[in-house]
């Protein structure tokens, strides 16, 4: 089984930085995708930003160059780092990692982390 624990979120204002941590445990596969993806309230959850294995990163448009996902693979940790954070970044933040097996397709999901931007 896989468990993913989020840490790091909380209230900060406008302009202000966090960094949010995510470490995997579990039977991993060594070249899954980490990522997170966020939830706003009243809205559908969508991706933040993802990074393989061998560094590839994606960014949603909303973000880029204002957050940098990393990870160390070895202690199958992801981290993001959020700067100029702004109101509409409020959501719960979740981490997510995923691989392709054989027959089927490996998701897993962290139970979120609430980061609250004031204006």
């Amino acid at each position: 089984q896989v468990q993913l624990v989020e840490s790091g979120g909380g209230l900060v204002e406008a302009g202000g930085s966090l960094t949010l941590s995510c470490a995997a445990s579990g039977n991993i596969f060594s070249g899954a995708v980490m990522g997170w993806y966020r939830q706003p309230p009243g809205k559908q959850r969508e991706l933040v930003a993802r990074i393989t294995s061998g560094g590839l990163t994606t960014y949603a448009d909303s973000v880029q160059d204002r957050f940098t996902i990393s990870r160390h693979n070895a202690k199958n940790t992801v981290w993001l780092q959020m700067n100029s954070l702004k109101p509409e970044d409020t959501a719960v933040y979740y981490c997510n990692t995923r691989w392709l097996g054989r027959i089927s397709e490996y998701n897993y999901w962290g139970q979120g982390t609430q980061v609250t931007v004031s204006s």
